[in-house]
């Protein structure tokens, strides 16, 4: 039951009790009369009679009724005081009896009796109210509360809100219970980072592995295409057709494999490290099996902040587009600037669509000319040496070359 609900039902059950008692005072008859002070009236009156005061102001100083022998009505009066109890005193002058005085006791007693009665009733009632409600307002701070906050700690965990820390207050009866849920909300927390970091790892080892098998799983079926080419022999024709069919066959799971991790990845992991430029000479030299490679210069010999096998994927990702597609010679050209070196690659293919340009950096686009194509591709490539050259600082720059064919910029950041 909540605490609020408490104090109603006490304050209705304080004030019904109230009412109770008011109604029993204002009831009660039980009182005695003080004779003594209503002689001492009966003195004064006297006195002030036999010098000839008026009855009626006597009357009203004294709170009585007085009644002369000499009045017609004085049977009658006397025998009405008797009659509603009054207290009656005789009225004499030199031992004589001259008249009646009645004072209305008994009223006027009852009457000082309940106001006092019920003034120690209402003071008696705020008090024991007043207590009862310091209690219940100090049960609800110092047991109510902190199981409150308990309760909406423990609610707000089940949603997964690992974030917000229960604070413990000052002489809390539930610290010790406060601390061990709060340190459960921290495990669970850590536990909570810890496993999506491993998910990560996992999804980033998976992403990475599916990316770097399609460079081999490809000169695999570039190497099929050049024995299709130079062996005519049946036996050696079909043994390449089965190697190429399982090839394409691998490479189209491993695609698979990394479209649904790559949703799950923001991006791929990128660190970048202090090289020599003379690298890309070596990555360059790499491309040789896939086709010509023409450069026209040599490459700035500095230091450049790049991950180098990122860099590499960028690399393979570019010309491999180019003689999967346009099937001519890689121009490369090197351009320094003071912050950063460019890498130029161009083909000598058709190009593609000025409109086309600003989306080959998009996750899962493919140009309209290569969608249109037998050739197999993802989509991926672009955009991921696109990613790549972000994190490493540079970037890429796609577009359509003077005189026909693709040029794909490299900016490399220097150190």
């Amino acid at each position: 039951m909540k605490i609020r609900v408490i104090a109603i039902i006490y304050t209705l059950l304080i004030l019904a009790c109230g009412l109770f008692l008011w109604n029993r005072i204002s009831k009660e008859k039980d009182f005695s009369i003080d004779m003594l002070d209503l002689n001492t009236k009966v003195d004064q009156i006297s006195d002030k009679l036999s010098s000839g005061a008026d009855t009626e102001a006597l009357e009203k100083e004294y709170g009585c009724e007085i009644i002369l022998l000499s009045d017609d009505r004085y049977e009658s009066e006397n025998n009405y005081f008797i009659k509603e109890g009054l207290s009656v005193f005789d009225y004499k002058e030199n031992g004589v009896i001259k008249g009646k005085i009645a004072f209305n006791a008994r009223s006027q007693e009852h009457e000082a009796l309940s106001k006092s009665s019920k003034a120690q009733l209402i003071t008696l009632l705020a008090v024991v109210y007043a207590a009862g409600i310091i209690i219940l307002a100090v049960i609800w701070y110092f047991y109510i509360r902190p199981f409150n906050k308990l309760s909406d700690f423990a609610a707000s965990v089940s949603k997964g809100n690992l974030d917000v820390p229960l604070n413990m207050d000052k002489h809390n009866y539930f610290g010790a219970f406060t601390e061990s849920f709060d340190r459960m909300r921290e495990e669970l927390k850590l536990s909570n980072e810890r496993e999506a970091a491993a998910n990560r790892s996992k999804q980033e080892l998976v992403a990475e592995l599916s990316h770097d098998i399609k460079t081999p799983v490809a000169t695999i079926k570039a190497t099929c295409e050049v024995m299709e080419i130079k062996h005519k022999d049946p036996d050696v024709q079909e043994k390449v057709a089965v190697i190429k069919s399982k090839a394409s066959s691998v490479e189209q799971l491993i695609d698979n494999m990394f479209r649904a991790t790559l949703d799950d990845l923001d991006e791929l992991k990128v660190t970048p490290r202090e090289e020599s430029s003379l690298i890309i000479d070596d990555m360059l030299a790499g491309l040789r099996f896939y086709g010509t490679v023409e450069q026209k210069g040599s490459v700035p010999e500095c230091l450049i902040q790049v991950d180098k096998l990122r860099l590499e994927q960028v690399i393979d990702n570019i010309a491999g587009n180019s003689f999967k597609y346009a099937g001519t010679p890689l121009e490369v050209e090197y351009r320094s600037e003071s912050d950063n070196i460019r890498v130029i690659l161009s083909d000598r293919g058709p190009g593609v669509p000025e409109e086309e340009l600003s989306l080959l950096t998009s996750k899962f686009y493919r140009g309209s000319a290569a969608a249109n194509s037998a050739k197999d591709g993802s989509g991926l490539g672009l955009y991921l040496a696109s990613r790549f050259m972000e994190k490493m600082g540079g970037g890429l720059e796609v577009r359509n070359r003077e005189g026909g064919g693709l040029t794909v910029e490299i900016i490399i950041r220097k150190v």
